[in-house]
């Protein structure tokens, strides 16, 4: 709490979001305990991660889905008591159903960062290129990306999608790669979701 005015000089340095996709007001219906004994949950997509989140919140929590949350401890208008990261198959259906749709607005709040991957791609292996990593891009369009990239980066999807023919969604492309990456906790490599085995 003593050094808050210097934490709120570089507020983004260190706070972290999660954007909320499912909300369990009286807790999980499998807890058998009695409702007064339950917490509210909620799940969660981490902004900077993507880690899969579930937030037990605090009693008085008003949050709803697609709200955007700070999830750092110690966070003064913080709803939370514990955050527990979790995998995809312990989502509620509910909270797969609105996944998708929380990559989407995260990857619209944030459009250079993701922008920025066709950017800085850069080769895996002599055989593997991180652009081939994403659906439906191959070798003739990662060329493509490449060639276009090192005459001007890249300033826009709109931009990408201008200057590389057959590229049509590039948001789409990152949207569906992330989601991959949050369902098949086995992918040999993961550019997006942070991978921890804890």
């Amino acid at each position: 709490m003593s050094n808050t005015e210097d934490d709120a000089s570089e507020p983004e340095a260190s706070s972290r979001e999660a954007v909320i996709v499912d909300y369990l007001p009286h807790g999980r219906p499998d807890d058998t305990r009695p409702q007064y004994q339950k917490a509210s949950l909620a799940y969660a997509l981490e902004t900077g991660s993507f880690e899969l989140l579930e937030l037990t919140l605090t009693e008085d929590a008003d949050v709803n889905i697609v709200d955007r949350i700070p999830i750092d401890d110690g966070a003064e208008d913080s709803v939370i008591e514990e955050v527990t990261t979790i995998k995809y198959d312990d989502l509620s259906n509910s909270a797969v159903s609105e996944l998708e749709y929380a990559i989407e607005a995260i990857i619209d709040a944030d459009e250079q960062r993701f922008v920025d991957f066709y950017n800085d791609a850069q080769p895996i292996s002599l055989r593997l290129h991180q652009l081939n990593l994403l659906p439906g891009i191959g070798k003739k369009l990662r060329n493509k990306i490449i060639d276009k990239r090192k005459r001007q980066p890249f300033e826009s999807f709109e931009d990408l999608s201008d200057r590389v023919g057959g590229l049509h969604n590039p948001r789409e492309v990152i949207a569906e790669r992330i989601m991959e990456e949050l369902r098949d906790e086995d992918l040999k490599y993961k550019i997006f979701v942070r991978n921890d085995d804890a």
